[in-house]
Parts: structure tokens; C-alpha cells; sequence
């Protein structure tokens, strides 16, 4: 199993940046992608989920700016990122999560597996 994420980088307040998180050695079909964001000093907060069947939750920190989706047969997942805030600097993951099913969001409870993390770095 492995993740990977790319598309980090530095941008102004405002901005737009999209994360790719390229998944293997499983079927992402199955499984929820977490993306979690970590600021030096903070703890590590969950931003989004991605259930493996569509549905979706966003932290109320991200929501209305943020938006995950995904590509299947890409094994991909993307977490779009606009009207990007100072605030949203910090080190994003995804990672390997549980399918929720049932209730109102997917919670994506825990991970097996994540990504090495990619840098995003909002001026103000």
C-alpha cells in the first residue's frame, strides 16, 4: 500500500492550489481518503473525507473553500483548495481510511496508511 501527495506549494492569501494523492497496492474503490493537515506546533486535524461512495465531510474550517473529489480508475484523490487563508498553512496528508456507512457524513475513523505529506504554505 502506498500514498503519495503532491501539488503543495507556496501561494498568496487568496489563492488556489489542488493536491493529488496517488494511491497503490490496493483498490481505492473500497476505502475513504482522509486528508489530514498538520501545523508546526498543532495537532494534526482532519480536513476532509472521501467515503468510497462519494459522499463527503469537511472540517467548518475549510468548508465552502475546500473541495475533495476523486478518480477511481486514476486511484487518485483531490483535495481543490481555494480562497486559500494564512490559516491553511501546514503540512497536508492523505491516508487510508475505513469506509463509514450509514449516518450523516463519512467520518473516516483512524488510517492504516499515509502519505509522506506535501507542504502548503499560504502568505499573507
Amino acid at each position: 500500500v502506498h500514498l503519495e501527495e503532491s501539488g503543495g506549494g507556496l501561494v498568496q492569501h487568496g489563492g488556489t492550489l489542488r493536491l493529488s494523492c496517488a494511491a497503490s497496492g490496493f483498490t481505492l474503490d473500497y476505502y475513504a481518503i482522509a486528508w489530514f493537515r498538520q501545523a508546526p506546533g498543532k495537532e494534526r486535524v482532519l480536513v476532509s473525507c472521501s467515503n468510497h461512495d462519494g459522499r463527503t465531510y469537511y472540517a467548518d474550517s475549510v468548508k465552502g473553500r475546500f473541495t475533495v473529489s476523486r478518480v477511481n480508475a486514476k486511484s487518485t484523490v483531490y483535495l481543490q483548495m481555494n480562497s486559500l487563508k494564512p490559516d491553511d498553512t501546514a503540512v497536508y496528508y492523505c491516508a487510508r481510511s475505513p469506509p463509514t456507512y450509514g449516518g450523516d457524513y463519512p467520518r473516516c475513523d483512524g488510517y492504516d496508511h499515509r502519505g509522506q505529506g506535501t507542504q502548503v504554505t499560504v502568505s499573507s
